[in-house]
């Protein structure tokens, strides 16, 4: 590493004291609501100028300072300064070996099913988010991915379908949009006896609430659109691997393919993480005082929310994560019933994606799952009456007002 002899050049500067520091520097913070604001607690990125927001790096290349000398930063697509300030903090926060920033959710999984090659096999979770499903049933099968969708809350699923040729296992928990919940430590050790990798999305609890690493993953998924960022105005991905040689291949994946993540978008999401611990705290809050007043309507048939003693995995879910989070799925009496409250909800805005400040209702067998097949859905539960709701910070009792005047009107 060349640093110039006057020691001022911010960007040579970043590389050689981060080495120094980051080992003694993860030993200085064991509480996540200090990691979501410092990463891990190198304040001293920046000597020259002491910044106490991390600047953004808005520039596609780097200069060199001679033939064969290199800043340790050449070109945006492969590294860039604030996108690896924010992945170091999303490491931090999941306890991983190293983690890459993506352009979006998808382009995240996307380089995650990148690792398999034509005639591997992987075993997913049959509640996922529809993109995923989209994505393997028509990209994936393209290329030669074998995909088998099972209940992977129930381990004899899981070996059913496994055979020589299976690689992993891809779990989402709580599910999206049935809040259904997996073992993931019992997962991992099935996973561990038959080498497969062990991939969880993250997204629904984030890692201030469920830290999949810890308990067997061997790589991590997160939308950054959602809790992370938490402010619904940037589109983000990460992939949180727990080994070097898995982090090297997905750091390959990104530099070829190049679905990284922008300088500004990254520093959005950064911001946005300096708020996770507080906002999932109310949010949570929030969810958990609506879940049990949907209950209590004669309108609404089921609700399915982790944090319901009455829901399946209930115990499973307080087992492995530190809360519930703030996604509320719930079945009402028909039809005209789910159109109206779409329609007619004032505080809460009918809209997709999820996990922002501001509370969003979706109807995902049109929004989020219309590309799974009809039967599939109807088995799952994600009917014509099936509502999803993001629970966001405003004042419970106006969520709970707004829901309430939306099934009377």
């Amino acid at each position: 590493m060349l640093v110039l002899t006057n020691g001022k050049h911010p960007i040579r500067m970043i590389e050689n004291i981060r080495k120094i520091t980051a080992k003694e520097s993860r030993k200085m913070s064991n509480h996540i609501e200090t990691k979501c604001i410092h990463g891990n607690l190198d304040f001293s990125w920046d000597e020259p100028t002491k910044a106490v927001s991390f600047p953004i790096y808005q520039t596609a290349t780097f200069g060199h300072i001679g033939l064969g000398h290199s800043t340790g930063f050449d070109y945006t697509r492969e590294k860039n300064p604030t996108r690896q300030h924010l992945e170091e903090i999303l490491t931090a926060l999941e306890g991983a070996y190293d983690t890459t920033a993506f352009s979006s959710g998808m382009a995240a999984v996307t380089a995650v099913f990148d690792l398999f090659a034509p005639g591997d096999h992987v075993i997913c979770s049959e509640d996922l988010y529809g993109g995923v499903t989209r994505l393997v049933n028509t990209i994936g099968k393209k290329n030669g991915l074998m995909v088998d969708f099972v209940n992977t809350g129930d381990l004899d699923e899981i070996k059913r379908v496994l055979r020589p040729e299976t690689k992993a296992l891809y779990i989402e928990t709580p599910s999206n949009p049935m809040m259904e919940i997996t073992d993931l430590s019992a997962c991992a050790e099935l996973a561990k006896e038959h080498n497969l990798l062990m991939i969880t999305d993250n997204t629904f609890l984030s890692p201030y609430l469920q830290n999949p690493i810890a308990l067997g993953a061997d790589i991590v998924i997160h939308s950054a659109s959602k809790f992370l960022c938490g402010h619904n105005d940037t589109i983000a991905g990460f992939v949180c691997s727990a080994k070097e040689e898995l982090a090297a291949k997905i750091r390959l994946i990104a530099k070829t393919t190049g679905g990284c993540l922008s300088p500004f978008d990254s520093w959005l999401v950064m911001r946005g993480i300096k708020t996770l611990a507080v906002r999932m705290e109310r949010q949570q809050e929030n969810a958990g005082n609506i879940a049990r007043w949907l209950t209590e309507q004669k309108k609404v048939r089921k609700v399915y929310y982790a944090g319901l003693e009455t829901h399946p995995g209930y115990e499973i879910n307080a087992k492995q994560a530190r809360g519930a989070g703030a996604m509320i799925s719930f079945d009402v009496d028909s039809v005209e019933t789910a159109q109206r409250v779409l329609e007619k909800v004032r505080v809460i805005t009918f809209a997709e994606s999820l996990g922002g400040t501001e509370s969003l209702i979706t109807y995902p067998m049109k929004q989020t799952h219309p590309d799974v097949p009809k039967e599939w859905r109807e088995k799952l539960g994600i009917t014509d009456t099936l509502l999803r709701l993001s629970v966001g910070l405003e004042h419970v009792d106006e969520l709970i007002a707004d829901l309430e005047q939306a099934f009377v009107s």
